[in-house]
């Protein structure tokens, strides 16, 4: 018998949405430059394919829980700093979900990149290919 979905993807990124702060690129910038860090969400392939924004720090989506838990083994300090953190993905889905699941945790302030890279990218913005080591 097939699995009966009673709550697609877009409902759910629709409800952390509702629930977390947005930047778009230029909030980002002013963010940043105020001490905000950008987590950047992307698997390994996709910066390795089109590259980083430079200063970003790199924690895949499926890292996110683990590293920022201190509690956890795989721990990063850089969640233990007082300061914003901005997530961003690719398009801007999986970094809503990885947002709201930081701020559930209690990591604050967070929010995400409306558009994650592609709006980053497409607005221009500097963009680091020299990690660009596999196609």
């Amino acid at each position: 018998m097939p699995q009966t979905i009673t709550r697609s993807v877009n409902d759910i990124v629709r409800e952390a949405k509702a629930q977390i702060v947005e930047y778009d690129v230029a909030e980002a910038k002013v963010a940043v430059a105020s001490g905000a860090q950008l987590i950047d969400i992307r698997d390994i392939r996709e910066l390795n394919r089109e590259g980083r924004v430079p200063g970003a720090y790199h924690c895949p989506r499926g890292m996110v829980e683990f590293w920022i838990d201190p509690a956890s083994s795989y721990h990063k300090a850089i969640f233990a700093e007082d300061r914003p953190f901005i997530f961003f993905c690719a398009g801007g889905m999986r970094s809503a979900l990885a947002a709201k699941a930081a701020q559930d945790m209690g990591l604050k302030p967070v929010a995400h990149l409306i558009g994650g890279f592609g709006a980053w990218r497409d607005a221009g913005e500097p963009i680091d290919l020299q990690d660009k080591t596999k196609a």
